[in-house]
């Protein structure tokens, strides 16, 4: 049985090269179309490129922190098999 093609390594490396170039196409983009934002911030160079990367790597924490509070044992909601449940 092959592998689904999202799994396969050529696919994954046509997607990284894909993935890079949108980045790198999105920040040459600003030379040819200044941005005009609401703040600031948001008129320096490449802001959506590293504010993006700097939010989904704090969500990829936030996620592990809350997943580490809030984690419960496999069997949790098996009744315990001692009680006679």
């Amino acid at each position: 049985m092959s592998k689904h093609w999202l799994i396969q390594s050529k696919t994954i490396k046509k997607l990284w090269f894909l993935m890079l170039v949108i980045l790198f196409l999105s920040i040459i983009i600003q030379f040819i179309f200044p941005v005009y934002g609401h703040f600031k911030i948001e008129q320096s160079f490449g802001f959506g490129a590293w504010f993006g990367f700097i939010t989904c790597v704090l969500m990829i924490v936030l996620a592990k922190i809350l997943g580490f509070l809030i984690k419960r044992p496999d069997n949790y909601y098996e009744p315990d098999q001692d009680k006679g449940e």
